[in-house]
Order: C-alpha cells, then structure tokens, then sequence
C-alpha cells in the first residue's frame, strides 16, 4: 500500500524500528515524536572501516566518530540549539475546529534522527509547534524536507495536524455507532464486528451528504450530523411495524432534531466569536495569517 504520506500520534513516533520500517520501504511520513525522541541537527560523521588493532576490544564498522556520537532529545534541541534560538515563531492557521480557528506557531529545522543501529540516516526535518493559546507544544518528524521535491512547510504542517479528522471518525464510530461494544472471543468475530461498524458509518456519512445537497440551508452550522443521522434512522426502524403511531413520532423526532440544530449551531457562532476575540487580545488575526487549510476553488 501506498499514500501520499502517513502520519501517527507519539506512540508510533516513538518506535523507531517502526519508523526504520517505512523508510526502506519508500513511504513519506510526517508523524509525532515524544519529548525524548533523540537525534542530531548536524549530521554526525560515519566511520566505515578503522585500523586494525592488535590489542584491546575490536571495534565494530560502521561506527560514529568519538566527538559525533552524542545526541540530543528533540526537547533540548529546540530550546537549546543555536538553529532554533535564531529563528522567529511563524503562525500558521491550522485548521478550523467547532470552536474556531486553531492558530499555531512553528519553527523547523534539518534533522538526522537515530536509527535502531544508533546511526543516523537520511536527512529528515524536526517541526516544533506551540499552541498560541494553550501553550501546548508538539515535535513532528518528516522524512522529507521543505524546499525539496517540491515539499512546502504548509503542506508538511497538513499532514502533521491532519489526524483529528481520522480521530473524528473513530470517536463518532464509538459514541454513535457502538463500535467498542463487542464482547467476543475471537478475531473473527471482532473483525466482523468492526465491519459492520464501518459500514454503517459509511452508510450515515452518504445518507447525511446527501441531505446536506438537498437542503437550501445558507449557514454550514445548521447541516446534518452523524449523530441526527442515526437517531433518524433508528426513529424509522422502532415505528416500521406500528403504522399509526410512525407519523406522530417521526414529527417528535423532526421537532427534536431542529431544535438541537439551532442550538449546536448558536452555541458553535458563539464559540468562534469566542476563539477570534481571544486570537485579537494577543494581536492575532486568523484570517490574515498564513493558513494550511486547503482553498476550495472557486
């Protein structure tokens, strides 16, 4: 299987035979790292082959140099190296979430991280990003470099931040659609649990899409989610055997189903409204930044 590039949370970034794994591979990833991820921002000197010695512990090949051998958590690295010291924070605007616009600011650098053999291997680029409102900071390893074979800082950040709507997917799976209720004691049963799960996600997804089109809805807040898709679904099989009460409760549920919609879609404008004042106290303008959300053309 091949994507255009993967990404994963910690757990997977802190495995570097994982890691090792996809790169002789030839896949393109743009994943997490934990705070003690180590690596070098100048790339240490390989020895191939050395003299031989008649005395003493033989030495193995490929080896690093004595004064190349240390390496440093990728922490340190951006607090302390002389490359992240000198470089000034760029915001970007991450993405827009039902709370409003995400506004992070980024620094990067070339990077060579350390391979399960202790050496390092190709070049790779560490991206440091810190939530301007939280705080919060993350450090992100690509195998690929911006400003080469046409990669972008934008479109690494992209793929870095990118695992919300994935995670998104799973949450609506397991809130909604029951997808860790099982109790089985086999693969096979798990498996056909979890196929039965996508597919009735999948088939929620095309359902509400395809209201979506049909309605003349002019604010996106008041489209359909998942969860008024199931609740739907669910109001049409409990009344598919009792004719004279399906009218009266499909009008309840209607009835039920709107009101939550104006509401989620107020309290989501209040939200925002919220977010961007707090963005405009700190002299941030979300909507005059640099911004990895994809344009939609026009």
């Amino acid at each position: 299987m091949r994507v255009q590039a993967w990404t994963f949370d910690e757990g997977y970034g802190r495995d570097t035979a994982f890691l090792d794994g996809l790169e002789q591979r030839g896949q393109v990833f743009v994943g997490e790292v934990p705070t003690n991820f180590h690596g070098w921002m100048k790339k240490p000197r390989v020895l191939r082959r050395g003299r031989s010695r008649r005395r003493g512990r033989h030495k193995h090949y490929p080896r690093l140099a004595a004064r190349d051998r240390r390496c440093s958590e990728v922490q340190n690295l951006a607090r302390y190296s002389p490359v992240f010291r000198k470089q000034k924070w760029q915001r970007y605007r991450i993405k827009d979430t039902q709370h409003g616009p995400e506004v992070w600011e980024v620094k990067w650098a070339k990077f060579w991280r350390k391979g399960v053999d202790g050496l390092p291997g190709r070049r790779h680029c560490l991206i440091v990003a810190r939530n301007v409102l939280t705080n919060e900071v993350k450090y992100f390893v690509a195998n690929r470099v911006p400003g080469e074979r046409g990669i972008s800082l934008r479109r690494l950040l992209r793929v870095a931040f990118g695992r919300w709507s994935v995670e998104s997917c799973f949450r609506q799976a397991k809130e909604e659609l029951g997808l860790y209720h099982y109790e089985v004691r086999g693969w096979r049963c798990l498996h056909r649990h979890f196929y039965v799960t996508q597919l009735t996600h999948l088939f929620c997804a095309r359902m509400r899409q395809k209201f979506d089109e049909a309605t003349t809805h002019d604010d996106p807040l008041e489209h359909l989610t998942t969860e008024q898709v199931r609740r739907a679904m669910n109001t049409w099989l409990e009344t598919a055997q009792g004719r004279l009460t399906k009218a009266a409760r499909f009008q309840r549920e209607l009835a039920k189903q709107q009101y939550y919609q104006r509401r989620n879609a107020q309290a989501q404008r209040s939200h925002v409204k919220t977010r961007k004042a707090k963005l405009l106290s700190l002299g941030i303008n979300a909507d005059r930044i640099k911004t990895c959300i994809p344009q939609s053309p026009t």
